[in-house]
């Protein structure tokens, strides 16, 4: 008898514990349809059957892993919380931090460590970079981050005082990336139109910087380890779809991608939108389409890379803060914001050059997408320190 009564009473208690948790949504986020008194999915809304908790744990958390580590990939989710995530750029921005990146595919979370001593490697290998003797820059008036707004040009000189360009632009790299530059119209809202050749030129630009250099192979060697990527030739294809690959800023016109935002620098409402790149800068100044106004920070390097906070003039548009990594090669530039947009897509990815920190801020751009979903580069700077 006691012992029934026993039995009894556990069936009781687990039945009430399962009953209770078929009535919230913890753990139950998009899990469809089942057998709860409430539901947890985005249809519950509209048939008036959400669980009380639903807005709390589920609707609140669209852009959050809480309560869905590992889970089914669903394309209706705005980001994602399994771990092909990281491969695919559209991980939610905790992901690592809730879910811990627990294998899978993916091979593991990529820490902030590893991130760091990966950039510290690519910092030595960029054995491209200019020299003291080959690059000298004027930085001349430094501004407050509250005074960039000013339309004033408080610097009489050019940013750059002398260039080498017989020691650098010569190199395969460099002429890789130049080649590439000249392709884009600037004005968004217009459709860019590739040539056979420029197409060419893209390709050229990536076997040269990724595959041509040691800098290059030791950004897949990672990434291959952590399974990101299973081959070179997946890895190179990926970053030609989300660098190359064409979405719209305005007018609904195919007429801008990563590569041109970042690289080349657009115009955008009256204004420079992009715009991160030294080699661009310098050639544009060259011809006289460049007009240096201020600086508003520098970074701690006595040697090249640095990095410049910029205010500019590019024929007739101004650009309050056109931050770049200033004297490194174009595979350094390339590879330390694929890095980044690869491992923390939409979020400070957090660097260490030399010894000394570099924060680079990433933006997915959200409007578009390639193969399964993957996510086109919308932006990628270095951050104010």
């Amino acid at each position: 008898m006691k012992v029934t009564a026993v039995l009894l009473l556990c069936v009781t208690l687990f039945c009430q514990g399962y009953s209770n948790s078929l009535d919230s949504c913890q753990g139950r986020c998009d899990y469809g349809t089942d057998s709860g008194s409430c539901q947890c999915n985005p249809s519950c809304e509209r048939y008036n059957d959400c669980c009380s908790d639903y807005i709390e744990i589920c609707a609140a958390g669209e852009t959050s892993c809480k309560g869905r580590c590992d889970e089914a990939y669903n394309s209706q989710n705005k980001c994602h919380c399994n771990s092909k995530c990281s491969q695919y750029n559209n991980c939610c921005s905790d992901y690592a931090n809730l879910c811990g990146g627990d294998g899978g595919d993916s091979g593991g979370v990529i820490t902030d460590a590893e991130i760091k001593a990966l950039s510290e490697t690519l910092y030595v290998l960029d054995s491209n970079k200019a020299s003291a003797s080959e690059l000298i820059i004027d930085p001349q008036a430094l501004v407050s981050d509250s005074s960039t707004s000013s339309q004033s040009d408080l610097s009489a000189k050019p940013l750059f005082r002398y260039l080498d360009e017989d020691a650098l632009f010569t190199r395969p790299t460099y002429a890789a990336f130049i080649a590439v530059l000249d392709n884009y119209n600037r004005m968004t809202g217009q459709a860019e139109n590739f040539s056979s050749q420029q197409l060419a030129e893209q390709d050229t630009f990536l076997r040269e910087t990724m595959s041509n250099t040691e800098l290059g192979r030791e950004l897949f060697a990672f990434l291959y380890t952590k399974g990101v990527y299973a081959s070179e030739a997946e890895f190179i294809q990926d970053l030609k779809m989300m660098w190359f690959g064409l979405y719209s800023r305005n007018n609904n016109k195919l007429d801008s991608s990563g590569f041109e935002h970042i690289f080349a620098g657009e115009i955008k409402g009256g204004k420079v939108s992009g715009f991160h790149n030294w080699i661009q800068f310098y050639l544009l100044e060259k011809i006289g389409k460049m007009n240096y106004y201020s600086h508003s920070f520098n970074g701690p390097w006595t040697t090249y890379p640095d990095v410049l906070g910029m205010q500019f003039n590019w024929d007739g548009y101004f650009k309050q803060v056109g931050s770049a990594v200033i004297g490194c090669s174009p595979e350094f530039d390339f590879a330390l914001y694929s890095l980044c947009f690869i491992t923390r897509p939409g979020k400070q990815c957090h660097l260490s050059l030399g010894g000394k920190r570099l924060i680079i801020q990433t933006y997915t751009w959200t409007n578009s997408s390639y193969g399964d979903g993957k996510k086109y580069i919308g932006s990628a700077f270095p951050a104010s320190p």
